[in-house]
Protein backbone atom coordinates (compact mmCIF):
# COMPACT_ATOMS: atom_id res chain seq x y z
CA UNK A 1 0.00 0.00 0.00
CA UNK A 2 1.02 3.64 -0.98
CA UNK A 3 1.87 6.46 1.61
CA UNK A 4 -1.53 7.91 2.71
CA UNK A 5 -1.35 11.31 1.19
CA UNK A 6 -1.19 14.18 1.82
CA UNK A 7 0.70 14.22 5.09
CA UNK A 8 -1.31 15.16 8.26
CA UNK A 9 -2.09 19.09 8.83
CA UNK A 10 -0.65 19.95 4.80
CA UNK A 11 -2.22 23.62 4.12
CA UNK A 12 -5.05 23.07 1.48
CA UNK A 13 -5.05 19.42 1.49
CA UNK A 14 -7.68 16.91 2.00
CA UNK A 15 -7.72 14.41 4.81
CA UNK A 16 -9.35 11.17 5.34
CA UNK A 17 -10.17 10.10 8.82
CA UNK A 18 -8.46 7.66 8.90
CA UNK A 19 -5.31 9.94 9.02
CA UNK A 20 -6.38 11.50 12.10
CA UNK A 21 -6.75 8.29 13.70
CA UNK A 22 -3.54 6.71 13.12
CA UNK A 23 -2.38 10.27 14.56
CA UNK A 24 -4.41 9.14 17.59
CA UNK A 25 -2.58 5.90 17.89
CA UNK A 26 0.60 7.94 17.48
CA UNK A 27 0.59 10.17 20.17
CA UNK A 28 -0.52 7.09 21.99
CA UNK A 29 2.51 5.32 21.47
CA UNK A 30 -0.16 2.54 20.05
CA UNK A 31 -1.66 1.73 23.29
CA UNK A 32 -5.66 1.82 24.17
CA UNK A 33 -6.79 1.96 27.46
CA UNK A 34 -8.40 4.46 30.06
CA UNK A 35 -6.88 7.84 30.33
CA UNK A 36 -6.86 8.86 33.88
CA UNK A 37 -7.33 6.44 37.03
CA UNK A 38 -10.96 7.06 37.84
CA UNK A 39 -11.78 7.47 34.25
CA UNK A 40 -14.99 5.28 33.32
CA UNK A 41 -15.18 3.02 36.17
CA UNK A 42 -17.86 0.54 36.58
CA UNK A 43 -19.86 0.75 39.29
CA UNK A 44 -23.06 -0.75 40.92
CA UNK A 45 -26.61 1.86 41.00
CA UNK A 46 -26.66 4.00 44.26
CA UNK A 47 -29.31 1.82 45.27
CA UNK A 48 -28.16 -2.02 43.23
CA UNK A 49 -30.30 -3.23 40.38
CA UNK A 50 -30.52 -4.90 37.43
CA UNK A 51 -27.73 -3.01 35.74
CA UNK A 52 -24.05 -0.99 36.64
CA UNK A 53 -22.97 2.45 35.76
CA UNK A 54 -20.03 4.09 34.10
CA UNK A 55 -18.56 7.11 35.31
CA UNK A 56 -17.12 10.40 33.72
CA UNK A 57 -13.97 9.72 31.91
CA UNK A 58 -12.14 9.23 28.26
CA UNK A 59 -10.35 6.49 27.06
CA UNK A 60 -8.16 5.61 23.27
CA UNK A 61 -9.52 2.37 21.48
CA UNK A 62 -6.91 0.94 18.90
CA UNK A 63 -8.74 -0.43 15.92
CA UNK A 64 -8.70 -4.53 15.52
CA UNK A 65 -7.52 -4.23 11.80
CA UNK A 66 -3.91 -2.60 10.68
CA UNK A 67 -4.28 1.01 9.60
CA UNK A 68 -7.44 1.58 11.29
CA UNK A 69 -5.98 3.52 13.66
CA UNK A 70 -7.42 4.68 16.94
CA UNK A 71 -10.18 6.18 18.87
CA UNK A 72 -10.70 8.88 21.29
CA UNK A 73 -13.82 8.60 23.44
CA UNK A 74 -14.80 10.28 26.50
CA UNK A 75 -18.27 9.98 28.85
CA UNK A 76 -19.86 12.88 31.04
CA UNK A 77 -21.79 11.59 33.69
CA UNK A 78 -22.74 8.00 34.78
CA UNK A 79 -23.98 6.07 31.65
CA UNK A 80 -26.76 3.32 32.81
CA UNK A 81 -26.05 -0.05 31.52
CA UNK A 82 -28.71 -2.74 31.76
CA UNK A 83 -27.64 -5.87 32.91
CA UNK A 84 -29.98 -9.41 32.19
CA UNK A 85 -30.75 -11.54 35.23
CA UNK A 86 -29.04 -15.04 35.55
CA UNK A 87 -31.30 -18.18 35.59
CA UNK A 88 -31.05 -21.54 37.20
CA UNK A 89 -27.06 -20.74 36.85
CA UNK A 90 -24.19 -17.92 37.52
CA UNK A 91 -22.82 -15.91 34.39
CA UNK A 92 -20.39 -13.63 34.06
CA UNK A 93 -20.72 -10.61 31.59
CA UNK A 94 -17.82 -8.35 30.54
CA UNK A 95 -18.45 -4.42 30.05
CA UNK A 96 -16.47 -3.07 27.17
CA UNK A 97 -16.35 0.54 25.65
CA UNK A 98 -16.51 -0.39 22.26
CA UNK A 99 -16.62 1.80 18.60
CA UNK A 100 -18.37 0.01 15.78
CA UNK A 101 -16.88 1.98 12.65
CA UNK A 102 -18.99 1.22 9.50
CA UNK A 103 -15.76 1.55 7.59
CA UNK A 104 -14.76 -1.37 9.26
CA UNK A 105 -17.80 -3.43 10.59
CA UNK A 106 -21.32 -3.56 10.44
CA UNK A 107 -23.82 -1.11 9.32
CA UNK A 108 -24.20 1.92 11.66
CA UNK A 109 -24.92 5.30 10.54
CA UNK A 110 -22.21 7.78 12.20
CA UNK A 111 -25.03 10.71 11.63
CA UNK A 112 -28.05 8.91 13.17
CA UNK A 113 -26.43 5.74 15.07
CA UNK A 114 -23.94 5.81 18.53
CA UNK A 115 -20.74 4.84 16.65
CA UNK A 116 -19.52 4.59 20.04
CA UNK A 117 -21.10 2.48 23.03
CA UNK A 118 -20.64 0.94 26.05
CA UNK A 119 -21.31 -3.35 25.12
CA UNK A 120 -22.28 -6.08 27.16
CA UNK A 121 -20.56 -8.94 26.00
CA UNK A 122 -22.40 -11.74 27.83
CA UNK A 123 -21.20 -15.35 28.75
CA UNK A 124 -17.87 -14.97 28.67
CA UNK A 125 -15.70 -17.32 30.74
CA UNK A 126 -15.04 -16.67 34.67
CA UNK A 127 -11.46 -15.98 34.06
CA UNK A 128 -11.74 -13.18 30.60
CA UNK A 129 -9.57 -10.31 31.06
CA UNK A 130 -10.00 -9.10 27.04
CA UNK A 131 -12.93 -8.42 24.54
CA UNK A 132 -13.26 -11.03 21.40
CA UNK A 133 -10.22 -11.41 19.22
CA UNK A 134 -11.43 -8.96 16.22
CA UNK A 135 -13.60 -6.22 18.17
CA UNK A 136 -12.53 -2.75 18.43
CA UNK A 137 -12.93 -2.32 22.13
CA UNK A 138 -11.36 -2.03 25.49
CA UNK A 139 -12.54 -4.37 28.61
CA UNK A 140 -13.49 -2.19 31.64
CA UNK A 141 -14.83 -4.63 33.78
CA UNK A 142 -16.50 -8.43 34.14
CA UNK A 143 -19.26 -9.10 36.28
CA UNK A 144 -18.83 -12.40 38.05
CA UNK A 145 -23.11 -12.96 38.62
CA UNK A 146 -24.41 -15.79 40.59
CA UNK A 147 -27.56 -17.91 39.86
CA UNK A 148 -31.09 -16.58 40.37
CA UNK A 149 -29.76 -12.92 40.36
CA UNK A 150 -31.19 -9.72 38.75
CA UNK A 151 -29.58 -7.17 41.00
CA UNK A 152 -25.76 -6.29 40.60
CA UNK A 153 -23.28 -5.66 44.06
CA UNK A 154 -20.26 -4.20 44.07
CA UNK A 155 -18.83 -7.18 44.72
CA UNK A 156 -19.77 -8.55 41.72
CA UNK A 157 -17.48 -6.24 39.50
CA UNK A 158 -14.07 -7.27 38.49
CA UNK A 159 -12.20 -3.71 37.61
CA UNK A 160 -10.24 -4.48 34.33
CA UNK A 161 -9.62 -1.32 33.20
CA UNK A 162 -5.71 -0.31 32.38
CA UNK A 163 -4.09 3.14 31.60
CA UNK A 164 -3.12 3.74 28.13
CA UNK A 165 -0.12 5.67 29.40
CA UNK A 166 0.36 5.82 32.81
CA UNK A 167 2.17 8.80 34.38
CA UNK A 168 5.76 8.18 35.80
CA UNK A 169 7.67 9.91 38.07
CA UNK A 170 11.10 9.56 39.09
CA UNK A 171 13.70 11.17 41.62
CA UNK A 172 16.55 10.81 42.94
CA UNK A 173 17.48 11.82 46.50
CA UNK A 174 21.04 11.84 48.20
CA UNK A 175 22.48 12.38 51.48
CA UNK A 176 25.93 12.71 52.87
CA UNK A 177 26.51 12.12 56.64
CA UNK A 178 28.77 14.94 57.96
CA UNK A 179 30.06 13.23 60.33
CA UNK A 180 30.47 9.36 62.60
CA UNK A 181 27.11 8.03 63.43
CA UNK A 182 26.87 4.99 65.28
CA UNK A 183 24.22 2.71 66.12
CA UNK A 184 25.92 0.53 68.99
CA UNK A 185 22.86 -1.25 70.27
CA UNK A 186 22.40 -5.19 70.38
CA UNK A 187 18.64 -4.85 71.46
CA UNK A 188 16.64 -6.52 69.19
CA UNK A 189 14.47 -3.32 68.47
CA UNK A 190 13.97 -0.74 65.19
CA UNK A 191 15.73 2.85 65.04
CA UNK A 192 15.18 5.43 63.17
CA UNK A 193 18.88 4.84 61.95
CA UNK A 194 21.15 6.30 60.01
CA UNK A 195 20.08 9.53 60.74
CA UNK A 196 20.90 11.29 57.44
CA UNK A 197 18.60 9.16 55.46
CA UNK A 198 15.59 11.24 55.31
CA UNK A 199 14.11 13.00 52.97
CA UNK A 200 10.67 14.70 52.07
CA UNK A 201 9.00 13.08 49.10
CA UNK A 202 6.10 15.02 47.48
CA UNK A 203 3.72 11.92 46.03
CA UNK A 204 1.61 12.67 43.29
CA UNK A 205 -2.47 12.71 43.17
CA UNK A 206 -2.13 10.39 40.61
CA UNK A 207 0.48 7.81 42.46
CA UNK A 208 -0.93 4.12 43.25
CA UNK A 209 2.19 3.17 43.85
CA UNK A 210 6.30 3.51 44.52
CA UNK A 211 9.19 1.76 43.95
CA UNK A 212 11.68 2.94 46.54
CA UNK A 213 15.64 2.01 46.05
CA UNK A 214 17.78 3.25 48.99
CA UNK A 215 22.15 2.19 48.40
CA UNK A 216 24.36 3.18 50.83
CA UNK A 217 27.47 2.95 49.54
CA UNK A 218 30.47 2.63 52.34
CA UNK A 219 28.19 0.91 55.17
CA UNK A 220 30.52 0.58 58.20
CA UNK A 221 31.01 -2.51 60.33
CA UNK A 222 33.04 -2.78 63.23
CA UNK A 223 33.89 -4.56 66.51
CA UNK A 224 32.46 -7.64 65.94
CA UNK A 225 29.85 -9.81 63.43
CA UNK A 226 27.59 -7.74 62.80
CA UNK A 227 23.55 -9.41 62.36
CA UNK A 228 20.66 -6.56 61.47
CA UNK A 229 17.94 -6.00 58.97
CA UNK A 230 17.14 -2.54 57.38
CA UNK A 231 13.74 -1.46 55.75
CA UNK A 232 12.45 1.66 54.11
CA UNK A 233 9.49 3.68 55.82
CA UNK A 234 7.88 6.06 53.55
CA UNK A 235 4.99 8.05 56.02
CA UNK A 236 3.37 4.74 57.62
CA UNK A 237 4.05 2.78 54.77
CA UNK A 238 6.95 0.17 55.84
CA UNK A 239 8.93 -1.84 53.18
CA UNK A 240 10.60 -5.66 53.07
CA UNK A 241 13.05 -6.59 55.31
CA UNK A 242 16.68 -6.65 54.07
CA UNK A 243 19.51 -8.08 55.98
CA UNK A 244 23.04 -7.01 56.94
CA UNK A 245 24.82 -10.76 57.90
CA UNK A 246 28.71 -10.12 58.35
CA UNK A 247 30.71 -12.68 59.68
CA UNK A 248 34.54 -10.85 59.45
CA UNK A 249 35.09 -10.40 63.33
CA UNK A 250 36.61 -7.39 64.62
CA UNK A 251 38.52 -5.91 61.38
CA UNK A 252 36.60 -2.60 60.44
CA UNK A 253 35.21 -2.98 56.76
CA UNK A 254 32.85 -1.26 54.86
CA UNK A 255 30.06 -2.60 52.11
CA UNK A 256 27.23 -1.65 49.93
CA UNK A 257 23.85 -2.18 51.09
CA UNK A 258 20.98 -1.66 48.95
CA UNK A 259 17.30 -1.62 50.38
CA UNK A 260 14.26 -2.58 48.19
CA UNK A 261 10.65 -2.64 48.07
CA UNK A 262 7.28 -1.66 45.90
CA UNK A 263 4.82 0.30 47.64
CA UNK A 264 1.07 0.88 47.53
CA UNK A 265 0.20 4.32 48.00
CA UNK A 266 -2.87 4.75 50.20
CA UNK A 267 -5.54 7.36 48.78
CA UNK A 268 -5.01 9.26 51.93
CA UNK A 269 -1.33 9.86 51.26
CA UNK A 270 -1.77 11.14 47.56
CA UNK A 271 -0.88 14.61 46.70
CA UNK A 272 0.91 14.77 49.92
CA UNK A 273 4.45 14.85 51.19
CA UNK A 274 5.50 11.99 53.34
CA UNK A 275 8.95 11.66 54.61
CA UNK A 276 11.21 9.03 53.21
CA UNK A 277 13.35 7.44 56.20
CA UNK A 278 15.28 4.42 57.03
CA UNK A 279 15.01 2.21 60.24
CA UNK A 280 17.52 -0.61 61.26
CA UNK A 281 17.30 -3.18 63.41
CA UNK A 282 19.71 -4.54 65.60
CA UNK A 283 19.59 -8.69 67.14
CA UNK A 284 21.49 -9.62 70.24
CA UNK A 285 22.99 -12.59 68.35
CA UNK A 286 25.94 -10.81 67.42
CA UNK A 287 27.74 -7.51 69.10
CA UNK A 288 29.35 -5.56 66.38
CA UNK A 289 28.51 -2.16 65.50
CA UNK A 290 26.88 -0.27 62.55
CA UNK A 291 28.03 3.36 61.64
CA UNK A 292 27.98 5.92 58.69
CA UNK A 293 30.58 8.61 58.19
CA UNK A 294 31.63 11.61 56.32
CA UNK A 295 32.71 8.76 53.69
CA UNK A 296 28.93 6.99 53.33
CA UNK A 297 26.99 8.26 50.81
CA UNK A 298 22.98 7.54 50.56
CA UNK A 299 20.88 7.49 47.60
CA UNK A 300 17.08 6.99 47.39
CA UNK A 301 15.42 6.76 43.59
CA UNK A 302 11.92 6.72 44.23
CA UNK A 303 9.60 6.42 41.37
CA UNK A 304 5.66 6.76 41.68
CA UNK A 305 3.35 5.00 38.82
CA UNK A 306 0.14 5.77 37.74
CA UNK A 307 -2.89 3.07 37.86
CA UNK A 308 -6.72 2.48 37.71
CA UNK A 309 -8.11 3.81 41.12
Amino acid sequence: MALIQPPMLTHGGTHPARAFRMMVRDLASGNQGVTEGNDLKVRAWTTPGAGVRVGDGSAVIRGAAWGQGSYTQYNVGDAVVPIAPTGSTGRSDLICLRVEDPEYEGNRNPAADEIGYFHVVSGVSATTTNVPPGMTAIPLARLDLPANTATVTTAMIKDLRRIANPRRDRKLYTAFPSGLSELKYQDNKWHAWPAAARWAVPIPAWAVSAKVVITIAGLRMARADVFASMQTKLGSDLGQNTIIDDNQSSTVRRQTVVVADNITISSEQRNTTQLLTLQTYMSKTETGDLSVDASTSIIADVEFTEGVL
